[in-house]
């Protein structure tokens, strides 16, 4: 490739762009979610794990902890999944 071939514009890389811009939005998208996060939830999702280990063996991934702000029905929702382990 020649050095004036590389600023010539002959052909433009089709979806380039539009995939370019649907990656910003999932990144911003993302970002913009966790700011929605309060600030005790780190420290809520140790607790509930500790409060579990209390009555059966599993390990802080095990727990998963979203709270979504609806901003429609001034509400605020506190979503938590633990997987138990199976009984033996």
């Amino acid at each position: 490739m020649g050095l004036l071939q590389y600023f010539r514009k002959d052909k433009p890389k089709k979806g380039t762009a539009k995939l370019a811009k649907d990656r910003l939005q999932i990144i911003v998208a993302h970002e913009h979610s966790s700011f929605d996060v309060p600030s005790y939830m780190p420290e809520l999702q140790k607790e509930l794990v500790a409060v579990i280990r209390k009555y059966m063996d599993i390990s802080s991934h095990d727990v998963k902890c979203e709270f979504n702000d609806r901003a429609d029905d001034d509400m605020s929702v506190l979503e938590v999944n633990v997987t138990l382990p199976k009984n033996k």
